[in-house]
């Protein structure tokens, strides 16, 4: 067991009602609440195997609540929470900053005009001493300079082309050991060159675009674990030649609303470097 502690939300009012991303449209009447609700139970059983879950109290009306990976992003004891870009889920950041200051962090006041959205877009390397941190969609680049001063730390800002890949986590996944796996048409040019400049050949895992659309990059990473909706038999082979053990969890309801394994989850003790 490792020491890692994940924040969940249970999907009690998860829906998909409205449409905030591309993921989302024509999705509003095919939901199962209660497949979601077992598929939400058998991630947080199997990541309960190599880490300590901590869930946040659903809320009505809040039905994206569940996409704890939205909440904020943590880095050692001080937290930053997300300002949504979209209006619908403005109403979870009282519940999320209530949360991260009733457990202690020391919370950032980011300006309410700065759109951020969290881990979403704000991931750190697994190995060197930096955050990549998305803009193009739901985080603004005019957050990136709040991140490094209050987290004292190097801000490698991607930049997001395609709507449907709307927050780096969806298309980027950095792995134990300084490994990446990533889906690089996701990001315009300058961005993988900062991607490549930084990760070496033989630690980026490219994912392509069927693995993509099936969220293989929106991965939980405890350890040598990724834990993902699915993933194609040679993107298997790639992770476990890199040494990972990969686990697959049906995660279909969640797609539905443009979120998967990681979107779900929060890591609550990200060590300072």
């Amino acid at each position: 067991m490792s020491n890692d502690k994940i924040l969940m939300c249970p999907p009690d009012f998860f829906t998909v009602d409205y449409v905030i991303n591309p993921w989302m449209a024509g999705q509003e009447e095919s939901l199962s609440l209660e497949r979601a609700k077992q598929q939400w139970e058998t991630l947080r059983d199997k990541i309960g195997e190599f880490a300590d879950i901590v869930t946040i109290e659903p809320q009505p009306e809040l039905p994206d609540m569940v996409f704890t990976a939205n909440a904020g992003v943590v880095y050692g004891d001080k937290a930053i929470a997300s300002h949504f870009m979209p209006h619908e889920r403005r109403p979870e950041e009282h519940y999320f900053k209530k949360w991260f200051r009733d457990s202690g962090y020391d919370l950032l006041d980011l300006d309410d005009k700065i759109g951020f959205e969290g881990a979403g877009d704000c991931l750190l390397d697994r190995r060197g001493p930096w955050l990549w941190t998305g803009y193009g969609f739901r985080t603004e680049i005019e957050a990136h300079a709040e991140i490094r001063r209050f987290f004292d730390i190097e801000v490698v800002s991607i930049r997001l082309t395609d709507a449907r890949f709307y927050h780096i986590d969806t298309c980027f996944c950095p792995l134990t050991d300084g490994f990446l796996m990533y889906h690089p048409p996701a990001f315009d040019y300058e961005s993988r060159m900062a991607i490549e400049s930084r990760i070496p050949p033989h630690k980026r895992i490219v994912v392509d675009t069927m693995d993509a659309g099936n969220f293989a990059c929106n991965a939980v990473n405890i350890g040598d674990r990724v834990i993902l909706n699915k993933a194609s038999d040679p993107l298997k082979a790639r992770l476990m030649l890199a040494g990972f053990k990969v686990h697959e969890v049906e995660l279909s309801e969640f797609l539905k609303a443009g979120g998967s394994a990681k979107c779900l989850t929060l890591k609550l003790n990200e060590p300072r470097r």
